[in-house]
């Protein structure tokens, strides 16, 4: 029994006609008749009862019409959804990504994938860069989000976005009556810091800049996450510097303020293996490009 086998049985049983199903089958009229025999005599059975003048389905044509009509619907599923996978619209990809952009940049992604690539599935983890690194290098994700690359022999790696650093201070604060706030300013003020382990990237950042004007503040907590650190600058425990997209946590009784006197700015990069063959891949890079801006 074969596919073709079934159209043209099909065809015959819609059209109750042997011409009018060959042109249906852009087919000459003895090839289909010898496809419906061939298949009538591998199933052992008479599909179709004929005469000069009509053709009528038996009682086993009718039953076998219903699931000969599921098996072509379902084979025709079966091929498109194996080219959609081919051309990266079908499949999953496992993200890694940052706290911190999580805030929008990947809800804004998500977003516009269920949009324009509605077969792909994702699975998503959230870890810091250097956990989504170690990933990457075990196959364990597909694609990272990540502040900084180290390995650009085996990773494919685009710079996705670049956001200014600004320090959070509460809104009672004298600090918050300030349009800018200078470096010196922060000189011996309680300072909720990243923590150097979980918050790497963002911890050198700013004790570079620290050591490098000689301020010292008065450090009272050191954390992983910007939302944590944001949550003890909104308690009124000290200031911090965090990322712009902070903003985004909708945090009140705190303000966000440049820096007057010196500019910090966070990347953020989108990175894969080199040697990464999931057809979805290319699709899904394809669509950051769109969102990213100029």
């Amino acid at each position: 029994m074969e596919l073709h086998q079934l159209r043209c049985f099909v065809a015959v049983a819609e059209e109750l006609h042997f011409g009018r199903a060959a042109i249906r089958m852009h087919m000459t009229q003895p090839p289909l008749s010898r496809q419906v025999q061939l298949l009538e005599r591998g199933l052992g059975i008479q599909l179709l009862e004929r005469n000069n003048r009509s053709v009528k389905l038996t009682a086993a044509g009718q039953g076998f019409l219903r699931d000969a009509r599921h098996i072509l619907a379902f084979s025709d599923q079966a091929a498109d959804g194996a080219r959609r996978l081919a051309r990266g619209e079908a499949g999953s990809l496992t993200l890694g990504f940052t706290a911190v952009s999580a805030y929008q940049m990947i809800p804004q992604l998500l977003a516009r994938a269920a949009q324009d690539l509605p077969g792909l599935q994702f699975t998503l983890k959230e870890m810091v860069s250097s956990a989504q690194l170690e990933a990457l290098a075990a196959h364990r994700i597909d694609v990272g989000f990540v502040r900084q690359v180290n390995d650009y022999a085996t990773l494919d790696a685009q710079l996705i976005s670049r956001e200014p650093l600004l320090v959070a201070v509460p809104d009672n604060h004298p600090l918050a009556r300030q349009p800018a706030i200078a470096v010196r300013d922060l000189d011996q003020q309680a300072f909720v810091m990243y923590a150097a382990d979980e918050g790497r990237y963002f911890y050198d950042c700013i004790a570079g800049l620290f050591a490098m004007t000689g301020i010292t503040p008065r450090y009272v907590y050191h954390l992983g996450q910007t939302h944590t650190v944001v949550s003890m600058v909104k308690a009124g425990l000290g200031v911090a510097i965090v990322p712009a997209s902070a903003m985004q946590l909708h945090s009140d009784k705190l303000v966000f303020r440049p820096l007057k006197d010196a500019e910090l700015h966070a990347e953020l990069y989108m990175v894969s293996r080199q040697d990464n063959d999931n057809p979805a891949l290319p699709a899904f890079k394809g669509l950051v490009d769109v969102l990213r801006p100029d």
